[in-house]
């Protein structure tokens, strides 16, 4: 296997992983989104749920930013490979 194509498969591993990432903090961005409802909707009273639904705007932002960082290194992997291979798809995100 040469160099190239070593390069090639390290970079289809990468982002298949860099894709489950990006997917992941999307799960949890979108159980911190509805805790935050429920918490509004069903807990407005209960002191110590408000103080968790702060921790959950926290960890919004935070898994929000994350996923950006993670979805511009998808893409500069994404243009690796496509400077590499001349293929423009590999993956669904």
């Amino acid at each position: 296997m040469s160099k190239q194509e070593k390069k090639i498969n390290i970079l289809k591993h990468a982002l298949e992983v860099r894709e489950e990432e990006i997917f992941s903090y999307q799960i949890d961005i979108d159980n911190f989104e509805r805790a935050i409802k429920k918490i509004e909707i069903e807990y407005k009273e209960d002191t110590n749920m408000q103080s968790f639904k702060e921790n959950l705007y926290k960890l919004l932002k935070e898994n929000k930013e994350q996923q950006a960082k993670s979805i511009i290194i998808h893409d500069v992997i994404k243009e690796q490979l496509f400077e590499l291979t001349g293929e423009t798809c590999f993956t669904h995100v």
